[in-house]
C-alpha cells in the first residue's frame, strides 16, 4: 500500500516538473556509469577490449628495511565508454577515477584522454 502511494507521488511530482520517471528497465546507461568518486590516476593503456581497457602506471614504493625506494607498476582495468572507444588506443595517455564496482575487476572508468609532452617518458 505505501509502495503504490509512493508511486502515485512520483508520477505527480514527474507530470509538475514535465521529466518522464520510467521503472526500472534493466539496462545500464552510459551516463549511471559516469558517476565517480574517490582516487583519479593516470596512465597508458596496454591492453584494449570492446568495453574495457587495461591501464598501467609506475609508482614508488619505500622499503623501510633498506630505506630506499622501488619502482613498481600497477594495472587496473577501467570501462571504455562507447562514446570514447574510437578516440582511444594502446600506447594512449588517459585519465581514469574510481566509480562503483562495475564487475569483478572493473572499479574505474575512463574519464579522458590526456594529451602530454613528447618529453614524457612512456
Amino acid at each position: 500500500m505505501a509502495k503504490e502511494k509512493q508511486k502515485e507521488k512520483a508520477r505527480e511530482a514527474s507530470e509538475k516538473t514535465g521529466k518522464v520517471i520510467s521503472g526500472n528497465s534493466g539496462k545500464t546507461h552510459e551516463s549511471d556509469l559516469a558517476k565517480t568518486r574517490g582516487r583519479t590516476f593516470e596512465g597508458f593503456v596496454t591492453k584494449k577490449f570492446p568495453r574495457r581497457v587495461v591501464v598501467e602506471f609506475e609508482r614508488t614504493v619505500y622499503v623501510r628495511k633498506y630505506e630506499r625506494f622501488y619502482r613498481k607498476k600497477t594495472r587496473l582495468h577501467a570501462r571504455l565508454p562507447a562514446k570514447m572507444e574510437s578516440q582511444i588506443n594502446v600506447g594512449d595517455y588517459v585519465k581514469i577515477q574510481e566509480t562503483r564496482p562495475l564487475s569483478k575487476i572493473i572499479h574505474f572508468i575512463v574519464v579522458e584522454k590526456v594529451t602530454h609532452n613528447q618529453g614524457d617518458k612512456k
